[in-house]
This record gives structure tokens, C-alpha cells and sequence, in this order.
């Protein structure tokens, strides 16, 4: 199977990466902001959180899986005060339980000066 890309939404401005790439059964998402329908960056981290929710799950849709497909996802922060937030606002956004693999690092900063968090990860898209 060829490897399939899926390019970032068109009100998006974004460098130049594929918003997700599939190669057989793996989908890899890049690193996803908390960008609104817009564009625009909200200044709150829970707004920020809900967007990326939000984006994942609509790249997702686009390649044939949702949530519950994920395998690994990997959080980057841009505040260690956001951690506990994080993990409250996750619990609804990617459960219930079990969740998937899971790595969170504080970083000192993403490409945005306002960013306050980034999302990537891998989905299954093997059907049982």
C-alpha cells in the first residue's frame, strides 16, 4: 500500500508537514496546536486543549479511525502548571480507559510563542 498523506485543513496556516501520513496499518499525526476553526489561537490552556481535541479527532475521522484507535500520544507543554489541567481535560477527551500509550514533557518552548500545548500520535487502523 502506498503511503497516504493528509494535508492540513485550508484556514490553516501551517509549515510544510502532512497533518497525517499512513503507512499500511500505522497513521502517524503530527504535532497538533490548539488552533481554532479559524485559524486563530486562544489565549487559555483549556480552550488550547479542547481545539486540539478537536483537530485529532477530525484527522482521524478524515483516515477511517477515531479515539479509541490511538496507540501512543505524545504531549508537549509549555508549563508544568498546565500538567494537572491536562490530565483532568485528557481523561474526557481520549477515555474512558484504557487509554493509549502515553509519554507528557514539559518543553521550554513550541514553535508559537502562545502555544501551550501540542498533541501527536500514532492510531491503529487494523479492523479486527
Amino acid at each position: 500500500m502506498p503511503i497516504q498523506h493528509f494535508a492540513p485543513p485550508p484556514h490553516v496556516k501551517a509549515p510544510p508537514l502532512s497533518f497525517a501520513t499512513r503507512a499500511g496499518d500505522l497513521l502517524f499525526v503530527s504535532g497538533i496546536p490548539g488552533f481554532d476553526a479559524t485559524g486563530a489561537l486562544p489565549d487559555g490552556f483549556d480552550a488550547q486543549f479542547a481545539n486540539v481535541a478537536v483537530n485529532i479527532k477530525r484527522v482521524l475521522a478524515e483516515a477511517g479511525a477515531e479515539i479509541r484507535d490511538l496507540v501512543k500520544v505524545n504531549v508537549l507543554l509549555t508549563r508544568a502548571s498546565d500538567v494537572a489541567a491536562m490530565n483532568a481535560l485528557y481523561a474526557g477527551a481520549f477515555g474512558p480507559p484504557p487509554y493509549p500509550a502515553r509519554t507528557t514533557c514539559v518543553v521550554h518552548a513550541l514553535p508559537d510563542p502562545k502555544m501551550l500545548i501540542e498533541i501527536e500520535a500514532v492510531a491503529s487502523l487494523a479492523k479486527s
